[in-house]
């Protein structure tokens, strides 16, 4: 089953002497599917080894958590509490976990009725994750810092978001994103969201995208400047 969720944009203007310059603009998409994969990953991410009060997970990201429940969960599940993320079409080899196919035998992680927290380390356009059981209250925040850029809920995964704990219940999330973020929060208002194998692709140049022109806001910048000089040039003589 595949899904294309959702799709966020935002334009802004951009104003300089008498030009009208229209932005670079903010968009981001989800997309989601039972047994989907990494799309254009440059880094992957297990909590096998995190510890239960969170920390460094590899690649310069380290993993806070917040609230009742928040941490770190393995099988067997706890009834009401948390339960496994699926493994499904074996997505869980890029990640090293070469398990058949059913719940999660390595570790996750969950929010319980929290936030798990992530400080990426650098900027990144593009954040993957194997999202179980997803929940109509679960949420997914990417941040600039403290600024918040746009979020998802569990619905935006799946239409219904009822918890299913089954196969068909875990979906891998790809969502990709015009601007950079540096943080994001996974946090749930009620018992839980649970999730594993996160994927990430690094901004190489560590800057977030809103501050980089893209090519024909450049070529349109120069002509006012241009414009501008011409005018000025004119009035002098």
């Amino acid at each position: 089953m595949n899904r294309a969720i959702k799709f966020y944009t935002m334009v802004g203007v951009f104003a300089l002497g008498a030009a009208v310059v229209p932005s670079a603009g903010m968009a981001a998409v989800i997309t989601a599917s039972v047994g989907g994969i990494p799309s254009g990953a440059g880094v992957y991410l297990n909590f096998d080894a995190l510890s239960a009060t969170g920390g460094a997970a590899g690649h310069g990201v380290t993993v806070a958590f917040s609230g009742t429940g928040a941490g770190t969960a393995t099988l067997p599940n706890v009834s009401g509490q948390y339960a496994a993320p699926f493994i499904s079409s074996g997505n869980g080899a890029p990640f090293g976990n070469s398990q058949a196919d059913g719940p999660d035998e390595t570790q996750y992680l969950t929010t319980g009725i929290g936030e798990v927290i992530f400080q990426l380390g650098e900027y990144n356009q593009y954040f993957g994750l194997l999202w179980g059981s997803v929940d109509s209250y679960n949420t997914l925040s990417f941040y600039d810092g403290s600024n918040l850029l746009f979020n998802f809920s569990g619905l935006d995964v799946n239409s219904l978001a009822n918890g299913d704990q089954g196969a068909s219940g875990t979906f891998y999330v790809n969502i990709n994103s015009s601007v950079a973020f540096d943080k994001v929060i996974a946090s749930s208002t009620g018992w839980a969201f649970e999730f594993d194998n996160v994927a990430l692709s690094r901004n190489p140049t560590d800057l977030p995208q809103s501050t980089v022109p893209e090519p024909g806001t450049l070529a349109l910048l120069c002509l006012g400047l241009l414009g501008g000089i011409a005018v000025r040039r004119r009035r002098t003589q």
